[in-house]
């Protein structure tokens, strides 16, 4: 990957004050959130930040690309039921990426991400 491949310090800015970790926001309750992300072939999530305990389930197979603030660049392959437990992250080892559906079907996935302070607006 080469540094176009990156996110641009102006997208990291932006996604440091960006909260909503999909595209639709389903539930919200004490202590937890749930949000649906789905992508069109091509079509990316925006950069965001991540600094609370999560998990995502992916529920279609597919691929997508994720660039982090760190500089990064991942491309991964999904399987219908893969899951992945993000549970020590705070305000301290946050993190922001964007993802990007590199495949060739919709990728949906349902994360749910644990609030300490209640409703996740």
């Amino acid at each position: 990957m080469n540094a176009q491949d990156r996110l641009t310090p102006a997208e990291v800015e932006r996604g440091r004050t960006n909260d909503r970790i999909g595209t639709q926001l389903v539930q919200a309750a004490p202590g937890f959130s749930v949000w649906h992300i789905r992508l069109q072939p091509g079509e990316t999530l925006p950069a965001h930040r991540h600094d609370r305990p999560y998990l995502w389930t992916v529920l279609s197979d597919g691929k997508a690309r994720s660039r982090r603030d760190d500089g990064t660049v991942a491309e991964v392959s999904y399987r219908a039921g893969d899951t992945c437990h993000h549970p020590t992250l705070s305000p301290d080892t946050a993190f922001v990426h964007d993802l990007t559906n590199i495949g060739l079907a919709e990728l949906v996935f349902v994360t749910i991400e644990f609030t300490q302070e209640g409703p996740h607006p």
